[in-house]
């Protein structure tokens, strides 16, 4: 059975899945720096998979309001679908800081890698975008990628500034 486009509001999600969940993993990374790296590892894993179920769970929410009634089941796997770019975000530094662990680099260093790589995914997403909506990357698309990267390194610091 061949594979349906996605609606656009399904993408959509899943991009806003998607730079959700590397907002709050960059998040999570820096105040990492001076800690061990079963413990970084497992907050960059505890984020992941706790923010997937906060967005699962809150767009399920939304939808259901949106919708004006219960969701049915195959609409709650959907959701759930939608959520996984949050589930993912995480990997990527994941496997990164595991690469700390096993001595190949430092810590530190692992978690700048780490941190650089997730903000080059947020900025990233302007390509991304142009590509779904078929437009060819012109400069404004990468004016707009580092656009993005700075907003998003501004939310993450403002986050922390006022969570930390």
């Amino acid at each position: 059975m061949p594979r349906q486009p996605i609606s656009v509001e399904d993408t959509a999600s899943r991009i806003s899945a998607y730079v959700y969940g590397n907002i709050l993993v960059l998040t999570a990374l820096i105040p990492l720096h001076n800690t061990s790296v079963s413990h970084a590892g497992a907050v960059v894993i505890g984020t992941s998979i706790a923010t997937f179920i906060a967005h699962a769970f809150a767009e399920s929410v939304g939808r259901s309001a949106r919708a004006g009634r219960n969701l049915t089941t195959v609409e709650r796997v959907a959701e759930l679908r939608d959520s996984v770019p949050v589930l993912t975000s995480g990997l990527i530094p994941t496997v990164v800081v595991a690469m700390g662990g096993a001595g190949w680099i430092g810590l530190n260093t692992a978690l700048v890698i780490a941190e650089v790589l997730v903000v080059t995914r947020i900025a990233g997403t302007t390509f991304v975008i142009a590509r779904l909506r078929g437009e060819r990357p012109t400069g404004q698309t990468l004016f707009g990628s580092v656009v993005l990267g700075v907003v998003a390194v501004v939310v993450v610091a403002l986050k922390l500034v006022l969570t930390h």
